[in-house]
């Protein structure tokens, strides 16, 4: 009877915690069906662009799983410097000349056993194919690709958890609501506490980075100063979302259960797979800080672009610290109106 008493006690506490409930039976589901529609697609199918190719030749690739752009020299390459072809085909004379992108291997592979296999239909002695690349090399490999991406991924993640449990624990332990009985506004608040863990997310930042770059030789054609960069705006979005969510926790195991929501599906939709083919998928993405810091340390690690040629995805990184820090402000009125 005694431990039927103990079973009927956490039951029903499990029956009261509707997040737990969530995180036990629907999480799972969810992670399953990430998998499932990232890892169902198809394979992926690259954009050639080509240039005076043998009417032969180009009949062949018709019929391969690939897209075909005609284009003269100066169209395509302006498309591979903005990453909307995967490589350029041109014929000069009986030499096949080929520019590949190179900034992503699965990419570049893809093409390379495409047109292996157009070039044996149409001379079964092999056709000799000069082979160039915009960015990367032939030694690029997939870890350079998507290292990128984990680097921004390890940052946001940690710092979410670190900044989320950190606030959780100055509510729980009554330090916020001393500091809400002061003359301190909500924003400054707000500030201080961004600020005091923001010298521990620098420094991990930092050191990430650096690890990655020079413990671990991840491919590295841009600046260094350009990637903490990055990575430091990633930071910031990373903890004020975490100080904003942990509003909403009660203890620190309620905290881990907003991972499956706000870090899981940044995983699948920030870069490390190709989603390009499922225009809903990549458009989940968009709404995402992580999509637009890995897009931003693949230009600069692997492609070798400035801060300049990212401006795009750093102000958008800003907006979504903003509006974090925001909504950060407007979550401790439930604690104190001012």
């Amino acid at each position: 009877m005694r431990i039927l008493a103990i079973v009927k006690r956490i039951f029903l506490q499990f029956k009261m915690d509707k997040r737990s409930l969530a995180l036990l039976f629907i999480a799972p589901l969810f992670v399953l069906t990430l998998l499932w529609v990232v890892l169902d697609m198809k394979q992926y199918e690259p954009t050639i662009a080509v240039t005076d190719i043998p009417e032969k030749f180009q009949t062949i690739l018709d019929d391969e799983d690939v897209t075909v752009k005609e284009m003269n020299d100066v169209e395509a390459k302006e498309a591979l410097q903005e990453n909307t072809i995967d490589a350029h085909l041109t014929w000069d004379g009986k030499q096949p000349q080929l520019i590949m992108e190179g900034s992503d291997p699965t990419a570049t592979r893809v093409v390379q056993q495409v047109l292996n296999q157009a070039a044996k239909q149409m001379n079964p002695n092999t056709l000799d194919m000069d082979v160039d690349f915009l960015h990367g090399s032939t030694d690029l490999e997939l870890f350079d690709n998507i290292g990128p991406v984990l680097i921004g991924l390890f940052v946001f993640f940690f710092v979410f958890l670190l900044s989320g449990v950190s606030f959780l624990r100055e509510r729980t332990q009554g330090t916020l609501e001393r500091l809400l009985a002061t003359p301190l506004k909500r924003w400054e608040i707000v500030a201080g506490y961004l600020g005091g863990f923001g010298i521990f997310i620098i420094l991990q930042s930092i050191i990430i980075v650096l690890y990655s770059v020079y413990a671990l030789g991840m491919y590295m054609d841009g600046s260094i100063f350009a990637v903490l960069c990055i990575t430091f705006l990633l930071a910031i979005a990373a903890e004020s979302l975490g100080t904003l969510l942990s509003a909403y926790a009660k203890n620190e195991f309620q905290m881990i259960q907003f991972v499956p929501i706000a870090i899981v599906p940044q995983v699948f939709f920030s870069g490390i797979f190709h989603t390009e083919q499922v225009e809903w998928i990549d458009a989940i993405g968009k709404v995402m800080p992580l999509t637009y810091g890995g897009n931003a340390l693949k230009e600069i690690m692997i492609r070798g672009q400035g801060l300049t040629s990212v401006m795009g995805d750093i102000w958008v990184l800003i907006g979504f610290s903003l509006v974090f820090i925001l909504l950060n402000v407007v979550a401790l009125r439930k604690h104190r109106k001012l």
